[in-house]
């Protein structure tokens, strides 16, 4: 079976590696000069909004999938009524709207902060009336790792938020004062049949992930955020890998945003889990019954940003695995990811705090 990717980032360098155990060929799309994925596949070198490099994708391949959410809606849906294109692109559509989202999760009974779509100076002075300060205000598209993104904190930031993000459709959103971040991932085929993963902490910092720890030890918000993510998955009619991530207050969920792909909290599922998201991703689409997804061990993983430690090797015996995706080193960049597995949450943590201590760069 031939499977496309758009994006031959680290995401697809991951998907094709999940892919070999069955017995799966790839080829990307991507116009960077070396992305992480050529290890994989060959990549057709084409931007992400031409419809040439679209059409011949969808010539190569049996199905069609793609490793982030600003691919352009208009060049998948052109091409799908010659190749089967998963996740299906209303997903891509309330995924790349911060505003569409937050309606959605409300349809779904999903509880979310409070919110204002903002358009003008005008609008963004009567979310501050309505919601309170700090708020949050974002760009409805194309943020990511907190890029697009600032916070409110006084009446008098308001001019120069404007200045920085005015000019585009934007979206308030009330600050929440959360005890941590959560994220629920799961995979459902063609078929509809669905596995969840067990929750996922995260902890970012400047808006990047940098790390996470699962299992999640509250088994009546897990029980929750997995039946929040269940019904988005059906009500999407979706068929891939989802994440769905939650700020936590007290006992109580308030969804954030989701993302329609394979997602970096779920790295850990590589060796922590007994079916990677990658590998489920891909039984997804190829409507296979998706693989067990329970936790193998207490996990934990650090994110790589800016530079590889220069001391590191991974310890299997140690059950310490170092991932690098090959990409070249610069401020801010994802360039690799540490997963440990422990048999419980304590040694889960003490090995995260030394191999956070004893990195080197």
């Amino acid at each position: 079976m031939r499977v496309g990717i758009v994006g031959a980032g680290q995401l697809g360098q991951m998907l094709g590696l999940a892919g070999k155990r069955l017995d799966l060929e790839f080829t990307y799309l991507d116009p960077a000069p070396d992305p992480p994925a050529r290890i994989v596949g060959p990549v057709l070198k084409f931007p992400f909004n031409s419809d040439a490099g679209f059409e011949q994708l969808a010539s190569l391949v049996d199905v069609l999938t793609y490793e982030f959410e600003n691919v352009p809606v208009e060049a998948i849906e052109k091409i799908s009524d010659r190749v089967t294109v998963y996740p299906p692109p209303e997903a891509l559509r309330h995924a790349q709207d911060r505003l569409n989202e937050k309606r959605l999760f409300e349809k779904l009974g999903i509880p979310v902060p409070a919110y204002a779509a903002i358009d003008s100076e005008q609008e963004l002075h009567a979310a501050v009336r309505s919601l309170g300060l700090p708020l949050v205000l974002k760009t409805r598209r194309l943020g990511y790792d907190g890029k697009g993104q600032l916070v409110i904190t006084d009446e008098s930031d308001i001019a120069t938020a404007c200045q920085t993000l005015c000019g585009r459709p934007l979206i308030a959103e009330q600050w929440i004062a959360f005890d941590r971040e959560v994220s629920a991932i799961g995979a459902r085929n063609v078929d509809g049949h669905i596995a969840v993963y067990p929750l996922t902490e995260n902890r970012h910092s400047k808006g990047i992930l940098r790390t996470c720890r699962a299992p999640d030890a509250s088994q009546g918000i897990a029980d929750q955020a997995g039946q929040y993510l269940t019904r988005l998955l059906d009500r999407l009619n979706y068929v891939g890998v989802l994440a769905l991530e939650f700020f936590v207050t007290g006992n109580q969920l308030l969804a954030n945003e989701f993302a329609p792909r394979v997602h970096n909290s779920g790295h850990w599922t590589i060796e922590g889990a007994v079916t990677s998201q990658f590998e489920n991703h891909l039984r997804a689409i190829l409507n296979m019954p998706p693989g067990d997804s329970s936790a193998v061990a207490h996990a934990g993983m650090i994110n790589l940003i800016g530079t590889m430690p220069s001391n590191w090797t991974s310890s299997e015996g140690e059950r310490v695995y170092l991932h690098d995706y090959g990409k070249k080193p610069r401020p801010g960049r994802k360039l690799g990811h540490i997963t440990v597995l422990a048999d419980s949450a304590e040694e889960r943590d003490r090995k995260l705090a030394k191999s956070s201590n004893i990195l080197i760069y």
